[in-house]
């Protein structure tokens, strides 16, 4: 009876523990309002820019083209090959097509400021 009672508090630790080290999501929404606040816009207006920005960007990559942002990284779109994979479930060899994936690229900067 006592080790149930404590691999339950055991359990619950690390659950809470995980809970608390999650980082925080910030979203589009949050980084326009910091951006109205810090330059006076509406933060509708600065919404209206970022998202705007993400759909710029999303236009440049479907075209191919790498989107160099200062200060931050590099994007573009790389292709992966068709390749033979394993099922996890049941080990069975199975075939993966190929696709196309966005990589990021940090600064310099941006990875010691990390």
């Amino acid at each position: 009876m006592v080790k149930k009672d404590s691999a339950k508090k055991d359990s619950a630790k690390k659950d809470s523990a995980k809970k608390a080290a999650a980082p925080a999501t910030i979203t589009l929404k949050h980084l326009a309002a910091d951006i109205a606040d810090s330059q006076e816009l509406s933060k509708k207006r600065a919404e209206a820019v970022l998202t705007d920005m993400v759909e710029l960007i999303t236009r440049h990559l479907k075209k191919g083209d790498r989107v160099r942002i200062v200060g931050l990284g590099i994007l573009q779109v790389r292709k992966r090959a068709a390749r033979t994979g394993r099922n996890p479930a049941t080990g069975e060899a199975i075939h993966i097509k190929a696709s196309k994936k966005v990589t990021f690229r940090p600064v310099k900067e941006l990875k010691e400021a990390i």
